[in-house]
């Protein structure tokens, strides 16, 4: 998404591919994006997130999986408009297997819910687009679990993509739901958009208004006040572990549960690289749940979506 989309100024579109195929030589085999991860270049051009991945990961097309969404359209004034009428989905996967440039899309995501059509006319849709082979796997995405039963039980969710990470952990009441499905659970926003990365303080300054963390609350002064106490935790536990804070923070999750899959965004190498060696740190159970003690007891201002327009 931030090569496009929610972090400032889209990247150049040779440099952005160019940095995706190396996500994917480092061994990065799972990518997700959306129809609806747009933005300007430099150069004054629109950026199609989905036309940067399906480039990028042509010649390798075969070796990797490609998530994407459909459902959902920014606004100017960082609302979003929901469809997810049948119609909708027909008009939004054929624009999508053409900018991926592909024939079938590995996990197709309904973005958000869309509170006027009902989980089973979605997952209805869905069963065709399966029968058809324009997908293979479907989910949802901010799913709850009354939408997640109803949708599943007319057509199996393979995976849910929700916000998750040490500062919002809201979603762990889904976990018996998940495993009872066995359903996979995409944790989007990993490392709170950046923050647990341990990269920023109360003075660093987004100052592009397309920049979504200028207005995220983690990042404001007391946001950062409220988290200092994780931070210094994480701190404390990459010295032990001979890590980077951001490494301890995708691998508390990666140990937890083994069907959760964080998909932290980056636009350099050396943050790709790093984000990837979270998965050679190991975490115990107890170290785990002495973690989770820890976090019980502190209170974070996190960013939680955008404002719906109907």
């Amino acid at each position: 998404m931030g090569f496009s989309h929610a972090y400032g100024m889209a990247t150049e579109r040779s440099e952005a591919e160019r940095m995706i195929k190396t996500a994917y030589d480092m061994g990065y085999t799972f990518f997700d994006t959306a129809e609806c991860y747009t933005g300007m270049t430099p150069d004054g051009t629109v950026s199609y997130n989905e036309e940067l991945v399906g480039n990028a990961l042509r010649s390798v097309r075969d070796q990797v999986v490609i998530a994407t969404k459909f459902g959902v359209r920014h606004n100017p004034d960082k609302s979003l408009t929901l469809n997810s009428t049948p119609e909708a989905i027909r008009k939004a996967v054929e624009g999508s297997l053409q900018r991926l440039g592909i024939d079938c899309i590995d996990l197709y995501y309904q973005h958000r819910i869309d509170p006027k059509v009902p989980a089973e006319t979605v997952a209805a849709a869905m069963t065709e687009l399966i029968k058809e082979g324009k997908i293979k796997h479907w989910g949802i995405s901010e799913a709850n679990e009354d939408y997640l039963r109803k949708a599943h039980a007319v057509c199996p969710v393979s995976a849910i993509q929700n916000r998750y990470s040490m500062m919002a952990r809201h979603h762990e009441k889904l976990f018996p739901v998940l495993e009872e499905l066995g359903i996979t659970f995409v944790a989007f926003s990993p490392m709170a958009n950046g923050l647990l990365s341990g990269k920023f303080s109360a003075e660093t300054l987004f100052t592009d208004s397309s920049d979504y963390r200028s207005f995220m609350p983690q990042f404001t002064k007391e946001g950062m006040e409220k988290a200092q106490d994780l931070l210094d935790l994480l701190k404390t536990l990459a010295k032990e572990k001979n890590a980077a804070p951001g490494q301890i923070s995708l691998a508390w999750m990666i140990c937890k549960k083994p069907y959760i899959i964080p998909i932290p965004g980056s636009r350099k190498p050396e943050r790709l690289r790093e984000n990837l060696g979270s998965a050679d740190i190991i975490l115990t159970q107890d170290e785990i749940k002495n973690i989770d003690a820890k976090l019980d007891g502190m209170d974070f201002l996190v960013f939680g979506g955008s404002v719906l327009k109907n």
